[in-house]
């Protein structure tokens, strides 16, 4: 701002001088007097201020004169190239003054003003590296697909230029969404420039994405040789693409094989629950439960989570539900308080048929963290407590429209992921898989679905229903309103939810 303002002032003085100057050159009456070779030349004000011009001139051209005279006898002297570089200079000026102004409409967004202004700067210049990258620039940015891949293809054939073309044309295939192209030329920049870390996480994000575990885990491994990736950081990723191939020799059929690097990825990354998860089962197949019960207590020390409960209960498929909540204790005494550990205590007391016990392990859960899961669980300490089936059914009314709880969820788009994978099914990002509640969306739920738990019955009513109703089985899987039977995918989620999640599945 007060740059502009300065700029204002400043021209507006120079105009008030100029003004000031030539209305006193025309009032003064004397004028400039020039004797040569005898004779005196008396000129007036407007004549003295032509005449200065016209020596400014004689000067300039006496200049420019001189200067071919030197390159012509430059020339002559066996530089051959010194009159051309002479008439090239002005031609070099007009060049770079049009690149100047081609940068500078491409940065302002005026994408064929870059493209004229690059066409004028090649005429002067013919230097296709510089101008060439502006046209296709330019092009991008005004929709002319067509013209930036020609002038992309004509880079690629410069080896100064090659890079840039190559990564121009990936990030176009990229767009159209043409990614086996655009891998084969993500893997050609990268071999051209390893070092560049926006090539390095492209190349890296199409592998994961078709699911080429052993390049993906190349391509890491070069991020930390230069640099562009913390030691922690690529441990923890070297460990999801570690437990994606295992994940991948399994459906092989490879047992061994995939025994082995899911071990591998457990070591690399502890924290990491589902290398974890299929570590212990790698060991449990081995016969080595002790080191499966290592690895789970880690993890679970880490963060509670019900796959790991569920590989710990098939430590010992066999056994009691008294014994299995006893053995469980290894884990359930590690957080007391958490929400999992509480969930799995009741559901661990559920199948040993201790219901006041599951109670008082659920808490106030049902009151604070109302998702299907604890709901259920509800319904199924009240079921074995002898109420009624109107109060069972009313519990799973709630869970027929609670949420979900915690679930994967990608931290980038927050897509909700049914089970855990290295790359996001909805933006493609890599590692960004989260055990966490959703966030909760206002969903529109069908008309009454709010009344549900008053339609089937109150939850304050302890009295005996005196309807004739299905019997709810020990673990409620279909319950009934009225005559009408509830979708079967909701009514199985939220009945089936405590014994499909966590360890009492195996109790049975």
């Amino acid at each position: 701002m007060l740059w502009s303002l300065f700029k204002i002032v400043l021209f507006v003085v120079i105009v008030a001088a100029l003004t000031l100057g030539a209305g006193f050159l025309m009032e003064s009456n004397g004028g400039i007097q020039i004797t040569a070779g005898g004779t005196e030349f008396t000129l007036g004000p407007l004549q003295s201020v032509i005449a200065a011009l016209v020596a400014i001139f004689a000067v300039w051209l006496f200049l420019k004169l001189f200067a071919l005279l030197i390159a012509t006898l430059k020339f002559i002297n066996g530089d051959e190239t010194a009159i051309s570089r002479y008439f090239d200079r002005n031609r070099e000026r007009k060049g770079f003054q049009a690149l100047s102004e081609g940068l500078m409409a491409l940065a302002s967004g005026e994408g064929r003003l870059a493209m004229a202004k690059a066409t004028k700067a090649e005429k002067y210049l013919h230097k296709p590296e510089l101008t060439d990258l502006i046209t296709a620039q330019a092009a991008e940015m005004t929709g002319d697909r067509k013209k930036a891949e020609e002038v992309y293809k004509r880079l690629v054939q410069n080896e100064t230029t090659r890079f840039v073309g190559v990564r121009g044309l990936m990030k176009q295939k990229l767009d159209a969404g043409d990614t086996d192209t655009a891998l084969k030329l993500a893997e050609r920049a990268f071999a051209i420039k390893p070092k560049h870390e926006e090539v390095q996480d492209t190349l890296l994000r199409l592998q994961a994405k078709n699911a080429d575990w052993k390049g993906a885990r190349q391509t890491l491994n070069a991020k930390l040789k230069h640099g562009a990736l913390p030691r922690d950081v690529h441990k923890r990723r070297d460990a999801v693409l570690a437990l994606s191939e295992a994940k991948d020799v399994l459906d092989e059929g490879k047992t061994i094989e995939a025994q082995e690097a899911s071990i591998a990825a457990n070591k690399s990354s502890p924290d990491l629950i589902p290398a974890a998860a299929m570590a212990a089962r790698s060991y449990i197949a081995q016969g080595r439960s002790k080191y499966a019960v290592r690895i789970l207590k880690k993890a679970w020390q880490v963060q509670p989570h019900p796959d790991l409960a569920s590989a710990f209960a098939e430590i010992e498929p066999n056994e009691t539900p008294q014994a299995r909540l006893q053995r469980f204790k290894q884990l359930t005494s590690m957080h007391p308080d958490h929400r999992e550990t509480k969930l799995l205590l009741a559901e661990l007391n559920l199948a040993a048929e201790d219901f006041p016990e599951a109670r008082r392990s659920l808490g106030d859960l049902a009151e604070t963290e109302p998702d299907t899961r604890v709901l259920a669980i509800a319904a199924a300490i009240e079921r074995g407590e002898g109420a009624s089936d109107a109060i069972v059914r009313g519990w799973l009314a709630r869970a027929l429209t609670a949420p979900r709880g915690p679930q994967w969820v990608c931290d980038n788009c927050k897509t909700i992921h049914t089970e855990w994978t290295p790359v996001c099914k909805n933006c493609e990002s890599f590692d960004t898989l989260s055990w966490t509640t959703p966030p909760q969306s206002e969903t529109v739920l069908p008309a009454g679905a709010e009344m549900l738990p008053l339609i089937v019955g109150s939850l304050e009513d302890k009295s005996t229903s005196t309807e004739d109703a299905e019997v709810v089985e020990d673990e409620p899987e279909s319950p009934v309103v009225g005559d009408q039977e509830t979708p079967e995918d909701t009514t199985t989620d939220a009945a089936t939810a405590s014994t499909e999640s966590t360890a009492p599945e195996k109790v049975k």
